[in-house]
């Protein structure tokens, strides 16, 4: 495989923004690279309309990564669709008002930024919302039917779509459950690309197994974090990758597809990751961490088992019953 192609997040507020983009450098980086940037709409202003405008310039592919305010949950999921759709008909109207440029607009999927942070402080608070999720199947049919509306609408806008997935989203789908997507707010919508984020420096010690085990089904795989993003849950103080870490991710998801995400650019520039991601050698031999891999293997064997049930319990019951019936029929022979 020669070099796959590398699209960075950056997810800053404007003045940090504006800083980073400062300097010609990172935009000399991008173009060597021939990266994408997968850029965060954490507002609509004028100010990250200029940077728009300046990557466009150079000729540096950029993803209008959609986001929510934090008071609306940050990330889309099951209960801010409306919300969803209303956020990308403003983006809209801010694209043509300054007449900027996109490659593609990405979905990221996750849970409510507040319930994340709430879960890491006080979980039994959740535990209410997650009961009533877990038996709630009509707000996830609404929810996907909506994404599905707004997915066909970006398409009618002439943009591809890209997905950003927790990667147990693999998992239910082999099961054929949608329990998780319930009790955790995920959506699973079929888009033009989807990306799993494998990042390591929340995964350790375990991260190049989970990756390893994961990037074999993926489409394109998300690296990280060398640093930055919203603060949630802590996420954000968690060491950020080397770049001994990051290369050995990156040859790792490199085995398996030619496509990487890596967050962020905002990390890699501070560590100076760019001008050695410039020398990488895409060709190099790794050994995969196959032990850890297959232990990690093994646990998603048992959740798409435990996934699979949940999801045809009247299955399980004959199952049960049967069974009963066949053990009491073989004593009453045996008598």
């Amino acid at each position: 495989m020669l070099r796959p192609r590398l699209t960075f997040f950056c997810e800053l507020n404007n003045e940090d923004l504006q800083e980073l983009f400062a300097d010609p450098a990172v935009l000399k980086d991008l173009e060597d690279l021939e990266a994408n940037v997968s850029l965060g709409i954490i507002d609509l202003s004028p100010e990250r309309a200029a940077i728009v405008k300046k990557l466009n310039k150079a000729g540096v592919p950029v993803i209008g990564w959609q986001l929510l305010p934090k008071e609306q949950g940050y990330w889309f999921n099951l209960d801010n669709h409306a919300a969803a759709a209303a956020r990308y008909d403003e983006f809209q109207r801010w694209t043509e008002e300054h007449k900027l440029r996109w490659a593609g607009i990405g979905i990221d999927i996750e849970p409510d930024i507040r319930e994340f942070n709430q879960l890491l402080t006080s979980p039994r608070r959740l535990l209410p919302t997650v009961a009533r999720r877990a038996f709630d199947r009509k707000s996830l049919t609404k929810a996907q039917a909506a994404y599905s509306d707004l997915v066909s609408q970006m398409h009618s806008d002439g943009y591809r779509v890209t997905s950003y997935h927790i990667p147990v989203i693999v998992d239910e789908r082999t099961a054929g459950s949608k329990l998780l997507q319930r009790i955790t707010g995920l959506v699973d919508i079929s888009v033009d690309r989807e990306v799993l984020m494998l990042y390591t420096s929340f995964l350790r010690p375990r991260g190049p197994g989970i990756l390893w085990s994961y990037a074999q089904e993926a489409q394109s795989v998300g690296v990280g974090s060398t640093g930055g993003g919203v603060e949630a849950g802590g996420l954000s103080e968690k060491e950020p990758l080397s770049w001994d870490e990051l290369a050995r991710d990156l040859a790792l998801a490199h085995q398996w597809v030619d496509d990487i995400q890596i967050f962020s650019l905002e990390g890699c520039v501070r560590q100076g990751f760019l001008s050695q991601l410039k020398e990488f050698d895409w060709m190099q031999s790794i050994d995969p961490p196959i032990e850890m891999a297959g232990q990690v293997d093994r646990v998603r064997r048992v959740s798409r088992a435990i996934l699979w049930s949940t999801a045809r319990p009247y299955t399980i019951l004959i199952g049960v019953v049967g069974l009963g019936w066949l053990i009491s029929r073989l004593r009453s022979r045996r008598n």
